[in-house]
């Protein structure tokens, strides 16, 4: 415990944290348990005192871009060789201590399960390098969450690690099996997040909408917890990210009918439409069953726009696969969508398969996104003339411009100079921007 009379010294902690919104939950709970030893976050990476590099294996050349950002520290730890450098997140766990050979600079590595005890390495209470897989839940053995204001839209974990084993994906390997957070704590972060001005809740997992926990009469679904998430009042929206087609239960499309705070925006990835491919990807659907998945969701919610995620030259793709693929995009319609050529990963089912002659894969993929950019286009050229609610989250550049987000999470600015952030009001879209949205407050 720490001593109130002579609290620890301050000291500077830089993040950088690599793609997804998962690794942005981390970054902020790593911040949060570091603030228990002293550290306050600088965005300043020259003037801090511990840098901490919280990765993400899912894009291309992850561990690359994790070498080429530590090579850049090397002038810092010689300037400053007290520096702590830190890698965390997905490539911690993959690489482990090959980091710390490779780059002998970094002080500790950390694996996406054991960063509750950062602190502990820290001060030398642990080793340097922890990639294991605890048995304790690491959600017990961080900080209460500071009760300092939030912005107002905010990120909560309910879910972590994958049991589908998709081919190409890295996620069971380095963030484990299924494991889902109880009822209880979900709801007690999430009360505790509104009470500080958070307005807006995303809940996170490799495999949300796998989600399910024990509650006090007995095992809920993902649908079920949405429903206990909306009686919370003050947490006027719920998002959740990232589903799985296999996963999408009668009770949760059926949410998406019945709960208002439910945002009518679904990330689904089906990532080809070639059965051929998704059989070879492990995906378990096949492109017919994904298109029947999403009439139903549209039965129940006609307005909502959605997404998902696209694998373009995955090993063995034909010309006849990819011919699938923008047939089922034509048919859908997306709002958007990632899109990527195939990557290998090492330790991944695919990894040592023939791979797609890389110009072909990169003019499958142009074609690609050349469709769902229209579509885009079209879905947001749609949002024009409609009114739509909007939670303010930052001033715009301009005096009196306010930006936030849409119930379609679209970007939106709008001309508000008496608004603030956190404030949710009715918006009259007139404009439609290349990935934005311009708005006038309505009447």
């Amino acid at each position: 415990m720490t001593d109130q009379a002579n609290p620890p010294a301050v000291k500077k902690l830089f993040i950088k944290t690599y793609g997804c919104q998962m690794n942005v939950y981390d970054s902020q709970r790593m911040a949060e348990a570091m603030g228990a030893e002293g550290y306050v976050l600088t965005e300043d990476q020259a003037q801090a005192d511990m840098v901490l590099l919280n990765t993400c294996h899912i894009r291309e050349k992850a561990a690359e871009k994790l070498y080429s950002d530590l090579g850049r520290l090397k002038p810092l730890k010689a300037e400053r060789p007290d520096l702590k450098i830190g890698v965390a997140g997905c490539v911690a766990q993959a690489e482990g201590e090959e980091i710390v050979r490779r780059m002998p600079l970094v002080d500790l590595v950390v694996g996406p399960q054991t960063y509750h005890r950062l602190p502990a390495m820290v001060r030398g209470e642990a080793p340097a390098i922890l990639t294991d897989f605890p048995s304790e839940d690491k959600f017990d053995h961080l900080p209460q969450r500071r009760a300092t204001r939030r912005a107002p839209a905010a990120f909560l974990t309910v879910q972590e690690g994958c049991d589908k084993f998709c081919a190409f994906c890295v996620v069971p390997y380095t963030r484990g099996a299924e494991v889902s957070r109880p009822v209880d704590r979900i709801l007690r972060e999430a009360r505790d997040l509104v009470e500080r001005g958070v307005r807006e809740i995303t809940l996170l997992g490799q495999n949300v909408n796998g989600w399910h926990g024990a509650g006090t009469d007995g095992d809920w679904g993902f649908g079920r917890l949405i429903r206990a998430l909306a009686r919370i009042p003050g947490l006027d929206r719920i998002r959740y990210t990232t589903s799985h087609p296999n996963d999408m239960s009668d009770d949760l499309i059926d949410a998406h009918r019945d709960i208002p705070q439910l945002m009518p925006y679904l990330h689904l990835p089906v990532q080809s439409g070639s059965d051929r491919i998704l059989r070879a990807m492990n995906r378990k659907h096949t492109a017919a069953e994904y298109l029947r998945l999403i009439d139903r969701i549209r039965a129940a919610r006609p307005d909502i726009l959605l997404t998902s995620d696209f694998i373009v030259g995955f090993p063995g793709e034909t010309d006849q696969d990819h011919a699938d693929t923008l047939r089922l995009v034509a048919e859908v319609g997306f709002g958007t969508a990632f899109s990527f050529k195939y990557s290998p990963r090492p330790g991944t089912p695919a990894y040592d398969r023939p791979e797609v002659d890389g110009a072909v894969a990169d003019q499958r993929l142009q074609e690609l996104q050349a469709l769902l950019t229209k579509q885009q286009k079209a879905a947001q050229e749609g949002m024009v003339g409609r009114r739509l609610g909007v939670l303010f989250e930052k001033p715009g550049r301009q005096a009196g411009q306010m930006i936030g987000k849409s119930d379609y999470l679209h970007s939106v600015f709008v001309e508000a100079p008496d608004a603030q952030v956190g404030d949710l009001v009715q918006v009259r879209i007139v404009e439609s921007a290349s990935n934005s949205l311009r708005g006038e407050l309505a009447a």
